[in-house]
């Protein structure tokens, strides 16, 4: 496994009077896309939350490339080059496509300040964020709006890249575009951390899984070797990939 870029050692994270997280060990390998598998209700986006300080961890550590971020506000994590595209997306729906990216842009006040390179080559990866730049981006179609949540997260270079069910509710063409975007960030050096329930989607990317249930990491190790073992998969997850 290559050097570890984060890590949550013994994370508990409690909402409410509820503790959803029982202990949480995770390994994200540097430049490389980590799958997070589990049944609904496992404790996914908890974690997910947890490591962006949206929730904060009642007991364990998490660290990002060496260094203890676990009280840490989310301004400062994000500040860290760490971006994260929730389940709901988080697009502003009275704004333009062109409006949102903007405020992505942390470097830049107005959209002539954003890097044209980096633009033109978020544009090849979604074509949809050019074409309807200047649209509402309430008018976009959902997997329009998946589209401009990931461009919108990496319109500035980012170490880690962190994505909470991109595939939902996306028409397979979508997941193809989505697959292939996700390809070339990791080609380009992005350490992702990924959630999915798209078996296909998980198979195709994933260079290293870890599993969870019940709050806890159960499994973890090479995709490869988790799509290979069918006994594995039923036990873990309930199914076959």
């Amino acid at each position: 496994m290559m050097t570890p870029l984060l890590v949550l050692e013994g994370v508990h994270t409690d909402i409410g009077a509820y503790h959803i997280l029982h202990g949480v060990d995770l390994v994200v390998p540097r430049g490389q896309l980590t799958m997070l598998l589990g049944r609904n209700g496992a404790g996914k986006t908890t974690t997910l939350r947890t490591i962006m300080g949206l929730w904060r961890a009642s007991a364990g550590h998490i660290k990002f490339a060496g260094s203890d971020i676990t009280a840490m506000s989310t301004p400062q994590i994000s500040a860290l080059d760490i971006a994260y595209v929730p389940e709901t997306m988080g697009i502003f729906s009275d704004l333009t496509v062109k409006e949102n990216m903007l405020l992505a842009a942390r470097r830049a006040k107005r959209a002539s300040d954003m890097d044209d390179t980096r633009l033109k080559w978020i544009f090849t990866l979604f074509p949809a964020v050019e074409k309807f730049w200047s649209h509402p981006a309430g008018k976009l179609s959902g997997g329009q709006k998946q589209m401009l949540a990931v461009a919108r997260a990496i319109i500035e270079p980012r170490e880690l890249l962190i994505v909470d069910e991109p595939s939902k509710g996306l028409a397979p063409a979508i997941i193809n575009n989505m697959i292939d975007a996700f390809a070339e960030l990791k080609r380009g050096g992005v350490t992702i951390l990924l959630v999915e329930q798209n078996i296909n989607f998980a198979k195709r990317l994933g260079d290293t899984v870890a599993v969870m249930d019940d709050g806890r990491v159960v499994h973890s190790g090479s995709m490869q070797a988790l799509a290979e073992d069918e006994n594995l998969q039923r036990t873990l997850l309930g199914l076959s990939l």
